[in-house]
């Protein structure tokens, strides 16, 4: 009897030992299965119940639409309604020819705004010269980078597939070079130019071509934000078309960041409310350039002056190093503070609730800079509120972990051994060697900013710092998907590291060409600081006029800074103004803006699709707007006491305003 219970405890045993391994097995296959499936196919699903941090707080769950105070704030510029894209060829435009003349090979280099106009460049350049145009290599975005090995340069921000497509009836585009000139351009074998910003195409005709001409292919270095001057003579007209059907139709983001882009902004408009989107425009770089140090304090104001330092060694800044902040900025030189662009946009009447997306790949000065600002507007956001880091990273792709978290210790010192050494190494030489350099480890440095201490130069970039500088880039083309689709678009600075024409004037080109009439406030900068001194020590309590000389201001930015741009960035930058050439009127070409932009073609009679009573419906609407009379309502508002700006609390102020002024300049 004790036999066979030890033999049926044995075989339980056995069974339950089974049933444990079949289960392990189990869990296992699941495991493996779900890691796989939540990898590559409910991403969607992951969307919708990843938690963020944006949880948007409005004061009036109902939102009028078809009120004055809305069009006002949010309706379309009248003036430009009839502006419309038309980048299509308006004469005879010949295919390319399928004798090319060679190879054009283009190497990149630069931040976002300037690959973008610097790849408008070389397609116009490759068709001037009949060549056949290689993808463009991206200096930012190579393996040498730290980037994934998933993405080759240009695939890693733009789409390569359409790109080609896009062009076919333009300009020849391959991926490589043949084989055998592959060969000669590892071995540098192949003519090679550095192009300045503003060539002209007398340049390329007498000087690159016949190269090309002989060698078969040509290379092109391209680091100054451009390659062909941006004015091109009234018989190359057709050749700025050809900039804007690459910079607005050919050039798209690769799906991944595309899919994304469209996700968060999808999420804006989830609460079904219009939003605003702020570039602050505030860089290093920017700041260092312009002489706008003094604008901030302590450690930043260093780092801004040792890079202007660092540009007027290479030339890239003429003036004087050490430059007055508080001129520059009388001048228009200087970006304007978030808090400053907050103010303006409270007193045009932009409520406390209003959504305030936030862009740019860089704010110096770092998120205390923007405590004011959100302070005046709660449902203050950018790119890191509205997606999870899952998503981000996804965008990345697969990329080797090259952080070390660990801080090594200093090694060990010992006197006596250093002593033995020096006495038995034999003869010294004569002279003596210099000692060596003090090593510097990273408990030594005092914060990210220890380097201005020890050189004149910048620190060379770690691998770590150039993988962030490409995913700066997919951040910026997030950024920019999200800029263009604003209902509401307001720059801080619209000039670059260089003095030209930075990723905001890129926004504005791109908005006055997609949906012009989209309200874009181009601001005079200069006559902004004026009425900010003006009232420097009551704008948070300010009166009657000086709210009504901000939106006088705002709205004339509306229109005056349409026009302006045309003579201050167009020249800089095509991208940045792209009217009159890929523009066209419809309905009534004879109003005074549009004569004053220069658009004089009619718009192609397939776009006059929309109904005529649709007008008419609006003309009687805009009429009823121009009778009311409407209150601003609060200035300042504090939200449940938690909005606290200068640690006191936002004075709330009833401005009466006569609103039909601003109707009509509006319209």
């Amino acid at each position: 009897m004790k036999g066979e219970g030890k033999m049926a405890t044995m075989s339980k045993m056995k069974w339950v030992g089974l049933v444990g391994l079949v289960l392990s097995a189990f869990s296992l296959f699941v495991h493996f299965l779900l890691a796989r499936y939540t990898e590559e196919g409910i991403s969607d699903f992951q969307s919708s119940v990843t938690i963020f941090s944006w949880r948007p707080i409005f004061e009036n769950s109902d939102f009028a639409k078809n009120s004055p105070l809305y069009r006002r704030l949010w309706g379309q510029v009248r003036r430009l309604e009839s502006l419309h894209p038309d980048a299509n060829p308006r004469g005879y435009y010949a295919d390319p020819r399928s004798e090319s003349s060679g190879y054009v090979f283009v190497r990149i280099q630069g931040g976002f705004h300037e690959i973008r106009n610097s790849i408008c460049d070389v397609v116009v350049i490759s068709r001037l010269l009949n060549a056949t145009l290689v993808i463009p290599e991206i200096q930012s975005t190579t393996s040498s980078k730290g980037i994934s090995s998933e993405f080759k340069s240009f695939a890693y921000l733009y789409n390569e597939d359409q790109f080609m497509a896009a062009l076919v009836k333009d300009v020849k585009v391959v991926k490589t070079l043949p084989q055998n000139l592959k060969g000669a351009r590892r071995k540098k074998k192949i003519p090679s130019f550095r192009v300045p910003n503003s060539a002209s195409p007398y340049f390329y005709l007498h000087h690159v071509l016949p190269v090309l001409n002989k060698h078969a292919v040509v290379e092109l270095v391209v680091s100054e934000g451009g390659c062909l001057q941006a004015i091109l003579p009234p018989h190359l007209e057709e050749y700025q078309r050809l900039r804007c059907r690459v910079g607005f139709h050919a050039l798209r983001f690769r799906q991944e960041v595309q899919e994304l882009a469209t996700k968060i902004l999808h999420r804006l408009r989830a609460p079904g409310r219009p939003f605003i989107a702020f570039d602050p425009g505030m860089t290093r770089d920017a700041l260092a350039y312009h002489g706008c140090a003094e604008l901030f304090q302590d450690v930043h104001t260093e780092l801004i002056q040792h890079k202007r330092a660092w540009m007027k060694k290479r030339g890239i800044v003429k003036g004087k190093l050490s430059v007055n902040s508080a001129e520059q900025r009388l001048n228009g030189s200087c970006p304007l503070m978030p808090e400053e662009v907050g103010i303006l946009l409270r007193a045009y009447g932009y409520s406390w609730d209003t959504i305030l997306y936030i862009s740019g790949g860089e704010v110096f000065g770092g998120q205390r800079t923007l405590i004011p600002l959100h302070a005046m507007f709660e449902n203050t956001v950018d790119r890191t509120s509205l997606s999870a880091a899952w998503e981000m990273s996804r965008i990345y792709g697969r990329e080797v972990n090259i952080v070390d978290t660990k801080l090594r210790a200093p090694p060990s010192v010992v006197q006596e051994k250093q002593l033995g050494a020096w006495k038995n190494a034999g003869p010294r030489p004569h002279p003596l060697p210099p000692p060596p350099a003090r090593p510097k480890y990273p408990h030594n440095i005092e914060g990210w900013w220890g380097w201005v201490a020890e050189s004149d130069n910048e620190p060379e970039s770690t691998v770590m710092e150039l993988r962030t500088n490409a995913h700066k880039l997919l951040w910026e083309a997030i950024d920019y998907l999200i800029c263009v689709e604003a209902d509401v678009f307001i720059p801080g600075f619209d000039r670059d590291g260089k003095g030209r024409p930075n990723f905001a004037s890129l926004v504005m080109g791109h908005r006055l060409y997609q949906s012009a009439a989209s309200k874009t406030f181009r601001l005079d900068r200069k006559e902004v600081v004026k009425l900010l001194e003006e009232n420097r020590e009551h704008l948070y309590q300010a009166n009657h006029t000086w709210l009504t000389s901000i939106r006088k201001h705002l709205r004339r930015s509306l229109i005056d800074g349409v026009i302006e741009a045309s003579s201050k960035s167009k020249p800089l930058s095509f991208l940045s103004h792209p009217a009159p050439e890929c523009s066209c009127l419809r309905y009534d070409p004879t109003k005074p803006v549009e004569a004053s932009l220069g658009v004089t073609h009619s718009c192609p009679k397939w776009m006059d699709s929309e109904i005529k009573t649709k007008s008419k419906d609006k003309e009687t609407e805009e009429d009823s707007d121009e009778d009311v009379s409407s209150s601003s309502g609060l200035f300042f508002k504090n939200i449940g006491g938690n909005n606290q700006s200068g640690g006191g609390e936002l004075i709330k102020e009833e401005s009466q305003l006569d609103d039909q002024e601003e109707l009509e300049g509006a319209d």
